[in-house]
């Protein structure tokens, strides 16, 4: 691990982005709330607050931070489902890793949820959206990427 212990504790904050691609069939499950396994958005958001909680176990540097703010909040769209987390800490390190990881585990969560009704569903497009706080500053990707359309 990093020694950070020199470094100012001060407010941070993350937001991760991941998708998964799935069939109509399979979409048409998850906006109907007919999935054998039960409504995979619901589980997928409790998995994202329980991992990034976790994220020191997953990741084998990163440090355990005592984080004030975890959202993690899966959307349906045209083909898939999109997944936005937001994680925030006063920490002498950054939260990067704990948005990704919340989203990654957000997204293989419905994978898990679904795979029962087809096996091949993708999970793509897993990134750092934005991060605030700490030595390096500010960064926000570059909005160029396509977005995906919702859908109710």
């Amino acid at each position: 691990m990093v020694d950070v212990t020199a470094k100012s504790v001060t407010q941070r904050s993350a937001v991760a982005h991941a998708f998964v691609k799935m069939s109509p069939r399979v979409l048409d499950a998850v906006r109907k709330l007919t999935n054998p396994k039960g409504d995979p958005l619901e589980v997928a958001r409790i998995a994202g607050i329980s991992a990034a909680k976790r994220t020191s176990e997953w990741i084998p540097l990163c440090h355990p931070l005592p984080l004030s703010y975890i959202d993690v909040r899966p959307s349906v769209c045209k083909n898939g489902v999109e997944i936005s987390t937001r994680v925030t800490a006063a920490a002498q390190t950054g939260v990067e890793m704990e948005a990704l990881v919340a989203a990654a585990a957000a997204a293989l969560t419905v994978y898990d949820m679904c795979k029962a009704l087809d096996k091949s569903i993708e999970i793509a497009q897993l990134y750092l959206v934005e991060k605030t706080g700490g030595k390096s500053g500010d960064y926000r990707r570059n909005s160029g990427r396509r977005k995906n359309k919702r859908v109710q």
